[in-house]
């Protein structure tokens, strides 16, 4: 599915903006998987709100937290697992929704891959750290995320703690420099035969 993408702070967002959001992630959050939570905290003011649009009309909404933030600093003095350590030092995407007419286009993947983006843009090398519902591992799993933490309830529905680090490159010297060995030895295999050869024939 094609469709727009916009990226702002919070101030960033005009109050038609701000509406908009808050209503799809009460429509999602709240109503759909019917869970009384307080969605509306004060998060909000310190991330970016990454919105996807088409014909100008909300259809897929994250936010990105930074690091340190107010949100991982209160997760991280809450436990003392390494779980929360590793979310209250890197960026994190929560929030991540697809109003259900919109879903089963790949709308999510390019949601969370635009995300992935900005949060190497900005943040560098640093995992990026989410809170998963555990229904949703495998989507995860399939953009880069592993789970790091056990299963836990987070307003009564099951989460898990996922990271996405960086994949280590295999550097190309290393493949140049084993196939420059075997191509050597195969040289000097038919170097001797030739050699051979020319034995054999001046005997």
């Amino acid at each position: 599915m094609s469709c727009e993408f916009s990226l702002k702070t919070f101030d960033e967002l005009t109050s038609v903006d701000l509406y908009h959001i808050l209503k799809a992630r009460s429509q999602v959050f709240v109503v759909e998987q019917n869970c009384a939570y307080q969605d509306i905290d004060e998060v909000d003011f310190d991330c970016l709100h990454l919105v996807a649009y088409k014909n100008e009309k909300l259809i897929g909404y994250c936010r990105i937290i930074a690091p340190n933030s107010n949100k991982s600093k209160l997760k991280a003095a809450k436990s003392h697992n390494s779980a929360a350590t590793v979310e209250g030092t890197t960026p994190s995407i929560g929030r991540v929704l697809i109003l259900p007419e919109y879903r089963g286009d790949g709308l999510a993947r390019q949601i969370m891959t635009q995300a992935i983006k900005y949060c190497r843009k900005k943040y560098g090398k640093k995992p990026i750290a989410i809170s998963a519902q555990t229904y949703l591992i495998r989507f995860y799993e399939s953009l880069g995320f592993t789970p790091y933490s056990e299963f836990y309830l987070e307003d009564g529905i099951e989460h898990v703690d996922m990271v996405l680090s960086l994949r280590k490159k295999v550097k190309a010297k290393n493949q140049r420099s084993s196939s420059t060995k075997i191509l050597n030895f195969l040289l000097l295999v038919l170097a001797l035969l030739f050699i051979a050869g020319l034995i054999y024939l001046m005997v």
